[in-house]
């Protein structure tokens, strides 16, 4: 086994887990504050998820000999921006990121749950996505009206680097963002000291809450757009690279190390959809059969990252909240383009598509559930009315 290790593999699973976690985290940590986590709480939910991500790729590279990668649910994280603090605060909120772990075990052992997630018509899928990432998407420019010296340099390193190399727009974003930290922001005269206490991981635990509100609100449309957004594609993505698929062993797992760091704060693993390709594809290796060491490295970089997670957490905290929403939006303006697309590519889907995106993206809450799920409600009642009529 140690024989297939590689400069190639270790180099792309380094850039995989780099890129990974830095185009994404702000989103994940947003996310969380948003559904009412502690800065403790969201250090603590980042450092589960990273470290569970990173787990569960070790474990399912090393026991089929393929580059299985997973990432968190940056959808999912994204939905809880847009659905806002439940009732009973993060405790309920944690309560669905377990049911939601369990959902998706339940769709890796019952083959026909996850075949009808897959029928859900992409078109309505990809205008709920739309939607929900459609908020966090315009904090950019509110970050530029709030501050033009603080928001122009992240947006303007963001474009100028994703006309040059997309993939590390995000990254380059984040460094702005540092610059702007050290540079533009007056920082508090104990930072250090709130930096070196932070240092240490300080895992949190949260007990969970269980609700029949927060059940529709967070954990049946997390279950969603994380199976429609990442798993399925996910699955996609190790097809088209010639990789035998096992959705029942991947997806009980990931289920199965949702549920363990949820209680921590962590919402969703999944498989990884684009990151997935870096460590899939021949830049990994020339030899399929070598590639697995690439997800296995960037597994255990994953866990690296989670054990910085305080510090990270504290850094961002010293800065304008608007600014770490302005990285996170930037995260998923890529997201939202793919999403809009999908939704609006096919002519007969795209009344439905659009009901379910503006009512989604509305931020409306109905009966005590977000619009997430009534706007996915009301474009697949539209999708059956009219298949009837024709």
């Amino acid at each position: 086994m140690l024989k297939d290790i590689s400069f190639q593999a270790v180099f792309m699973g380094l850039l995989t887990a780099f890129v990974g976690f830095a185009s994404s985290f702000p989103v994940v940590l947003q996310g969380l504050r948003s559904a009412g986590a502690t800065e403790a709480q969201a250090a603590s939910g980042l450092m589960a998820v990273a470290i569970a991500m990173g787990l569960s790729a070790i474990f399912l590279s090393l026991k089929s000999r393929n580059p299985i990668w997973i990432a968190w649910s940056t959808p999912g994280a994204a939905l809880l921006a847009s659905s806002g603090m439940p009732e009973f605060g993060f405790a309920e909120a944690v309560g669905a990121f377990i049911i939601c772990g369990l959902m998706i075990i339940i769709a890796g052992l019952i083959k026909p749950l996850s075949q009808a997630i897959s029928s859900i018509p992409q078109p309505i899928a990809s205008a709920m996505l739309a939607g929900v990432v459609m908020s966090l998407c315009l904090a950019p420019f509110d970050a530029i009206a709030f501050d033009p010296v603080l928001g122009l340099p992240i947006f303007a390193a963001w474009v100028i680097t994703f006309l040059i190399a997309p993939r590390l727009a995000v990254p380059a974003a984040l460094l702005a963002f540092i610059g702007v930290m050290i540079w533009g922001v007056r920082l508090p005269e104990d930072s250090l000291d709130i930096l070196s206490q932070a240092a240490l991981p300080q895992p949190t635990w949260i007990t969970p809450v269980f609700t029949q509100t927060s059940f529709f609100s967070i954990a049946f449309p997390l279950f969603i757009v994380t199976m429609a957004s990442q798993n399925i594609p996910g699955l996609a993505v190790l097809k088209t690279y010639g990789y035998p698929l096992n959705p029942k062993l991947w997806f009980t797992t990931t289920g199965a190390f949702t549920v363990l760091g949820a209680p921590f704060g962590g919402h969703a693993v999944n498989l990884a959809a684009i990151t997935a390709a870096m460590c899939a594809s021949p830049e990994a290796h020339p030899n399929k059969s070598r590639r697995y060491w690439a997800a296995v490295i960037a597994g255990v970089a994953s866990v690296a990252f989670g054990l910085l997670a305080g510090l990270i957490t504290a850094f961002v905290t010293l800065a304008p909240s608007i600014l770490i929403e302005a990285v996170a939006g930037l995260a998923l303006i890529t997201t939202f383009v793919t999403a809009i697309e999908g939704a609006f590519r096919d002519e007969a889907y795209r009344l439905p598509s659009a009901v379910t995106f503006l009512l989604t993206a509305s931020g409306v809450t109905i009966a005590g559930i977000s619009g997430a799920f009534w706007g996915l409600v009301a474009g697949l009642t539209i999708v059956l009315f009219t298949s009837r009529l024709r």
